[in-house]
């Protein structure tokens, strides 16, 4: 199994948010890869990482990072692959981290997400995917119908509750 999305985060402490990525692709059954890379603690590995990320096939490349947050960048600056940024929470409340990843010169994009939306970021990698592969397509319609049937149940149960002047 060859991966064909790449989960890069700045150090391991951003595993606990990156994870809702890993389960999510997990759960559709996109085969991906996890790689710790630090724009400014290992900058020639990440510069090999995204060099050769779309030779090793390689279709989306999520990168999380926190404070500076360059990381999502400095891929995007060596690779034509789409990247998503997900800004990790550290300080000034992830607004740093935001701010870094949304503000990119004109011809280098990262698609952001949310402070620690890591999870809309596999969506969102996953409906690139999507574009070209028919049974990821399907796999992301059976997730979003999903969605729509939690919250249809969720009105269901609230029917239920009862206050003394609720009116439905």
């Amino acid at each position: 199994m060859k991966p064909i999305v790449s989960i890069i985060m700045g150090s391991t402490s951003d595993l606990p948010v990156m994870e809702k990525a890993a389960q999510y692709f997990d759960q559709l059954e996109i085969p991906f890869e996890m790689l710790a890379l630090s724009a400014h603690r290992t900058p020639r590995e990440v510069e090999e990482f995204a060099s050769g990320a779309e030779a090793r096939g390689i279709k989306v490349i999520i990168a999380a990072a926190g404070m500076a947050a360059h990381l999502g960048g400095v891929i995007a600056s060596l690779t034509s692959l789409p990247v998503i940024g997900v800004p990790i929470r550290s300080s000034f409340d992830g607004l740093d981290s935001l701010l870094a990843i949304v503000q990119m010169p004109p011809g280098i994009p990262v698609a952001t997400v949310g402070v620690n939306g890591a999870l809309n970021a596999a969506v969102l990698a996953s409906q690139i995917i999507a574009l070209s592969d028919d049974a990821v397509r399907e796999r992301v319609h059976d997730y979003k119908q999903g969605l729509t049937a939690k919250i249809v149940k969720a009105n269901a149960d609230l029917a239920e509750v009862k206050y003394n002047f609720k009116t439905n």
